[in-house]
């Protein structure tokens, strides 16, 4: 399986699940305040939106890699 049809299949998924979901969220964690011994920390969720558009280019862009790399 050549790199360009690996690539292909992960922008496909990335796209499917960028349509599918719309976003992601992560946790950051920041330090408010160290007090001797005493540490007070607090977890941010933080979600970050993507829009549909970039997920259905990311297929179409995937699925074009795919029929290239076929010919090629």
């Amino acid at each position: 399986m050549g790199s360009l049809r690996i690539v292909a299949i992960i922008l496909i998924i990335a796209g499917v699940l960028a349509v599918v979901y719309g976003g992601f969220s992560f946790i950051t964690e920041t330090h408010q305040a160290d007090i001797g011994a005493l540490s007070l920390s607090i977890d941010e969720k933080k979600y970050v939106n993507v829009p549909a558009w970039a997920g259905v280019g990311a297929i179409l862009i995937g699925g074009i890699l795919l029929v290239v790399g076929r010919k090629g």
